[in-house]
């Protein structure tokens, strides 16, 4: 009963804010989320997982950016305000058991490690408004989707909420290539650059449209994901390919190798014909996205190695020298460009990003936060390729679901597709990785007590 009254009375106090809201600026959108407000409150308390996932899926794929008229909504910090209170109420009644694995232990430690190294960071004000704005609510939610997604069902709308996430940032990645809106050097597609969106950067466009190819592909792959799984599936994979191609990033054609490459792997048992085929991959889609025609990394550009490639070096070399000169504590969180003036052998007039998840976080957590990091990768990996063996149709027998075994290969593939592509993209203290995480932790607890009935979140 003090449940249901708790609820109805969020409720009540919603439709007040956001009548508040509309009478401050009445805008239609406003006013129709209005007349939403209590049932989707309710929806959330029902159904918390819901709640984390739309959280994530609009503060990863900026689809509020993507998409200008959702604006005036503000659904990501509505987002936020909800997730936080549902959780505190969840953890308030005791109606959720927090996940406590070794994936997440190393994480904590990680995150703490990082949050310490804000008091010594060289701007702190820099450090501290990446660490508000971003990384505390990584952490928060890592926590969340671990412990809230525990049945095939929060698997199979994960993986489709991704994949269709994917694919509307991919429609308008291509509209925007089609429309030559928004190009960098003449070619490169971004979305919102004059609005100032992060997906106005080419590369971390890619990056964002990379992530949620593995669960693509997973959805065509997986066997008895049913006609309508598959057909989502291929689409998406078409469609987020072509929009990564329209990108012109190394890193992004990198990440699709990998991700195929993984799901290969389970087919073709020649190392050497594998290893041959993701080659001649990555050459033919280099052509197709038509990397020698970029202004920047090129062909135009002569020499053994690029200009492009140059530049990275000079910008690695710079990390390493601000991981030596701070080896406990980096330089800070998301600190880099700021100090790459004074760790840098080349100056060009102008402060280089990173361009590298793995000297990212050597930078700004130092050898101690890189070796926390590493290791953390590592563990999830080993977790995850365990999922696939003891999820597998051979291995579950009765017990298999092609949610959980569909979710368990896309992690597998998506940790792939990011050590790939976090050679020249920045990803060490953004989303996709935690993400996959948070569904590694999952679907090993969804496992386990698939096993062994009763097993505790804590394990």
């Amino acid at each position: 009963m003090e449940g249901r009254l708790g609820q109805i009375g969020l409720a009540t106090g919603a439709t007040l804010l956001v009548a508040a809201a509309a009478w401050a600026l009445p805008n239609p959108a406003v006013l129709v989320a209005m007349g939403f407000a209590p049932l989707l409150v309710v929806a959330a308390f029902r159904g918390p997982f819901l709640l984390c996932l739309a959280f994530i899926l609009f503060s990863f794929f900026r689809l509020h950016e993507a998409f200008p008229v959702l604006n005036p909504l503000h659904i990501p910090q509505a987002l936020a305000i909800g997730t936080l209170a549902v959780l505190g109420s969840h953890l308030l009644f005791r109606k959720i058991e927090i996940a406590w694995t070794r994936e997440l232990k190393l994480f904590t430690i990680f995150f703490i490690q990082i949050t310490i190294g804000i008091a010594f960071a060289t701007g702190k004000d820099i450090a501290i408004a990446y660490w508000t704005d971003t990384f505390v609510k990584i952490f928060v939610m890592v926590f969340a989707i671990a412990s809230l997604a525990r049945r095939p069902s929060d698997f199979a709308l994960a993986s489709r909420s991704i994949v269709i996430a994917g694919m509307a940032v991919s429609w308008v990645a291509l509209y925007n290539k089609a429309n030559e809106i928004g190009l960098v050097e003449g070619t490169r597609v971004t979305i919102g650059r004059s609005a100032g969106s992060v997906l106005g950067d080419p590369n971390d466009l890619s990056l964002v449209l990379a992530f949620p190819l593995s669960f693509a592909v997973a959805l065509v792959l997986t066997p008895k994901t049913g006609f309508f799984g598959r057909l989502l599936g291929l689409v998406g994979t078409v469609v987020i390919i072509m929009a990564v191609l329209a990108t012109q990033s190394r890193g992004g054609l990198l990440a699709i190798v990998a991700v195929f490459g993984v799901f290969g792997a389970q087919q073709i048992k020649s190392k050497a014909l594998l290893i041959s085929i993701a080659v001649l991959g990555m050459i033919g889609l280099s052509a197709a996205a038509g990397i020698g025609g970029r202004q920047s990394g090129g062909a135009a550009e002569a020499g053994l190695v690029d200009e492009s490639a140059e530049g990275r070096f000079y910008a690695w070399g710079a990390a390493i020298n601000m991981a030596i000169a701070r080896p406990l504590t980096g330089v800070g969180l998301n600190n880099y460009v700021a100090n790459y003036f004074f760790y840098s052998t080349w100056w060009e007039g102008f402060a280089k990003a990173v361009h590298s998840t793995w000297f990212s976080v050597l930078a700004e957590g130092g050898f101690l936060g890189f070796g926390i990091f590493i290791t953390m990768i590592v563990r999830m990996v080993q977790t995850a390729m365990k999922s696939v063996r003891e999820l597998s149709p051979k291995a579950a027998g009765a017990r298999y679901d092609p949610a959980a075994y569909g979710m368990a290969q896309s992690i597998v593939a998506g940790i792939a597709g990011f050590v790939a592509s976090g050679t020249f993209l920045t990803q060490g203290f953004t989303w996709p990785v935690y993400v996959l995480l948070a569904l590694t932790v999952a679907v090993k607890l969804y496992g386990d007590r698939s096993i062994v009935p009763g097993y505790s979140a804590t394990a």
